[in-house]
C-alpha cells in the first residue's frame, strides 16, 4: 500500500469556496451592500440613513411670539420735551400778548410830596446840628491832631525823635520808614487800602523814656482799613521771630479789640538795655498805634494808661 503524501490533482471545491467567501469583497459605489444570512446568525443591523436636513421652523402665531420692549427714558424724554415746548409756547405768547399792550407812563423823578416835612421850616426853627459827642464824623473829619491824648504831666515835646513829623502830621511813607522793618510793603499796605492821613505826637521824660502816638486815618471805602490794619499788627505780635512782643498781651478796656504789651528787654554788647511797650486799638476809621521806649523798665500801668487815655479821645 502506498503512502499518502501525494494530492489530487482535481480541485477541492469545499476549499476554493472557503477562500472566496474569505475575501474582502473589493467597494462598489453603486451596488447596495448585500447581507449573507447565515444560519443560527444574528441579524445584520443595517445603518440608518443619513438625517435629512432641519426643516424651517413653522410661523408662530401672533400671540405667542414675544413683545419688544421699550427702551428705557423714552418716556421721560418725551415728557421733558413736552415741557420744554410748553414752555417756551407759553413764553412766546407772554411775550406777544405784553408786545401788543399800551406801554405804561412811569412816574416823575420829581415828587415834592414826598420831601420831609411837607413843608418847609421857617428859618431858625430847624433842628441843630448834632454834637462831637452824638455825631462821630464832626471830631473825625475836623482837626485830626485835636483827637490825639494830651501830654501827660511832666512830658515835654520831642518831634524831632520822629522822622518827618511836621505840624502834626507825618506822610505815609515817612511813617512806614521810621516804624517798621518792612517799609516798602508797608508804604504799598497803606496805598491799597486808601490810607487818608496819619497825625502824630511824640514826647520825653527825663533822659531816656519817650513816647510816639500815631492816628492813622483810613478812607470809607468797601474796606474797613483801621480795623484791618490794626488787626494785622495784633496778629503777629505774638510772634517775637517777626517783630512782635513775643507774648499774648492784654486786653485795652472797654475797647473790645485792641491790647497792650511788654516786650522783651533787648540787650547788645556795648549799648544801654532797650526797654518797648506798645498798644494798639481801632474805632471807626482810626487805628491808634502807641509806642513807649526807655532804657529803664516799663511797667504794665504806664502803657495801659496812655492805651485807655487815647481811646477815650477816640
Amino acid at each position: 500500500m502506498e503512502p499518502k503524501d501525494t494530492i489530487s490533482d482535481g480541485p477541492a471545491p469545499e476549499v476554493e469556496h472557503l477562500a472566496e467567501a474569505e475575501r474582502p469583497a473589493e467597494a462598489d459605489p453603486v451596488a447596495e451592500p448585500v447581507t449573507v444570512a447565515e444560519p443560527d446568525a444574528a441579524p445584520a443591523v443595517t445603518p440608518p440613513p443619513p438625517a435629512a436636513p432641519p426643516a424651517a421652523p413653522a410661523a408662530t402665531p401672533m400671540a405667542a411670539q414675544p413683545v419688544a420692549k421699550r427702551p428705557r427714558g423714552r418716556t421721560t424724554l418725551l415728557i421733558a420735551a413736552a415741557a420744554v415746548l410748553g414752555i417756551a409756547g407759553g413764553t412766546a405768547v407772554g411775550y406777544d400778548v405784553q408786545a401788543g399792550r399800551a406801554p405804561t407812563p412811569l412816574p416823575a423823578l420829581s415828587q415834592p410830596d414826598l420831601a420831609y416835612p411837607a413843608k418847609a421850616l421857617p428859618p431858625g426853627e430847624g433842628p441843630d446840628p448834632l454834637s462831637a459827642s452824638q455825631d462821630r464824623r464832626v471830631g473825625t473829619d475836623g482837626d485830626l491832631r485835636k483827637l490825639i491824648v494830651d501830654r501827660p504831666a511832666g512830658w515835654s515835646d520831642d518831634d524831632d525823635s520822629v522822622p518827618g513829623l511836621g505840624g502834626g502830621y507825618v506822610t505815609p511813607d515817612m511813617y512806614a520808614r521810621s516804624s517798621y522793618k518792612e517799609e516798602g510793603s508797608m508804604y504799598e499796605y497803606f496805598l491799597e487800602y486808601d490810607v487818608r492821613r496819619i497825625a502824630a505826637a511824640a514826647w520825653k521824660r527825663g533822659q531816656y523814656r519817650t513816647a510816639e502816638v500815631y492816628l492813622v486815618q483810613f478812607g470809607s471805602g468797601t474796606v474797613q482799613g483801621a480795623q484791618d490794619f490794626a488787626e494785622g499788627q495784633l496778629a503777629y505780635m505774638p510772634d517775637s521771630r517777626l517783630g512782635g512782643a513775643g507774648n499774648s498781651g492784654d486786653a485795652i478796656k472797654g475797647s473790645g479789640n485792641g491790647r497792650y504789651y511788654l516786650y522783651e528787654v533787648d540787650r547788645k554788647p556795648g549799648y544801654l538795655p532797650s526797654y518797648h511797650a506798645r498798644a494798639t486799638v481801632y474805632r471807626g476809621d482810626i487805628a491808634a498805634d502807641i509806642h513807649l521806649y526807655d532804657t529803664a523798665p516799663i511797667s504794665k500801668k504806664d502803657i495801659r494808661t496812655l492805651a485807655e487815655r487815647q481811646l477815650e479821645r477816640l
